[in-house]
């Protein structure tokens, strides 16, 4: 190999591949200063204005540490800290809840259930009643959530009432989360779908939620807050926020974290699956 081809193929390796890698992931800027959010997406420059009406973030985002599956908030005296795993049928069964609470996670959030995004059928997540019982046998706090393909209203009033019926009996002391998803693999039914009506979605899921004495929160990432969430009318629900970078790219307020999406191998799931891990904040006093 002469000089020139090696040249390229060096080129290639470590500018090009990586350049275009980030094109296709949701690359978010990292300064809210100037007010505005600019966020690559799909191989898109975006930006959008922050919006003034919108709780921001109270953490330092910068006290967020983390190391191997761990992730840390040390520094600040308002907040401490707890980790968890989010599951669903995915992650299997037959896990072992004692590995997992040694190894130093304390809730898990479970989904309950999905709906098809091109059936738009809803089912119960296969595994969630076996570990459910399991989790709850071995001390986790819980909650729960739906993977929502809702393209109005009534399927989101459906989908929380498939929650109510199923979480029947169960001591739930975290939230219930409402999760809607874009699909960007594939067709799907919600790929028309403005942000007015997600909204509205999100509202019928949760207030029925709250009617039937649960929390509700909603799973949101950088473009769903930027894009498709009118915030500003979701202010009383908290968020359940997703984002793979060392720190969360956010100027909004987050309760949870999701800050490892399917690649952490945790001790008690069978065959080294990887699943999704979270950081949940608490504040070190209520005024």
């Amino acid at each position: 190999m002469n000089n020139k081809i090696r040249l390229s193929a060096l080129l290639i390796c470590f500018v090009i591949l990586p350049l275009f890698f980030i094109s296709c992931k949701t690359v978010p800027s990292d300064d809210f200063d100037n007010g505005e959010i600019s966020y690559r997406y799909r191989g898109n420059r975006v930006t959008v204005p922050v919006k003034e009406d919108v709780q921001k973030i109270q953490y330092d985002r910068y006290l967020f540490k983390r190391k191997g599956i761990r992730m840390t908030y040390d520094g600040d005296p308002r907040y401490t800290y707890r980790l968890g795993l989010d599951i669903s049928r995915h992650d299997g069964k037959k896990i072992n809840w004692k590995k997992v609470r040694n190894a130093g996670f304390d809730f898990i959030i479970f989904r309950i259930g999905w709906r098809g995004y091109q059936s738009g059928i809803l089912h119960v997540d296969e595994h969630f009643h076996e570990n459910m019982k399991g989790a709850i046998k071995e001390g986790f706090e819980i909650g729960v959530y739906v993977f929502s393909q809702a393209i109005n209203e009534e399927e989101a009033l459906e989908e929380a009432n498939l929650v109510i019926e199923e979480l029947h009996g169960y001591p739930i002391r975290l939230p219930v989360v409402f999760d809607p998803e874009s699909i960007p693999w594939e067709e799907a039914r919600t790929d028309d779908i403005s942000g007015e009506q997600f909204t509205k979605n999100a509202i019928v899921f949760c207030e029925r939620i709250k009617e039937a004495g649960y929390e509700p929160m909603l799973y949101s990432n950088i473009v769903w807050e930027a894009e498709f969430f009118d915030l500003s009318q979701l202010k009383e629900y908290k968020i359940w926020y997703a984002d793979y970078h060392k720190i969360p790219h956010t100027p909004y307020h987050f309760e949870f974290w999701q800050y490892g999406g399917e690649w952490a191998r945790v001790p008690g799931f069978r065959f080294g699956r990887k699943v999704d891990i979270d950081i949940q904040m608490l504040p070190t006093y209520v005024e």
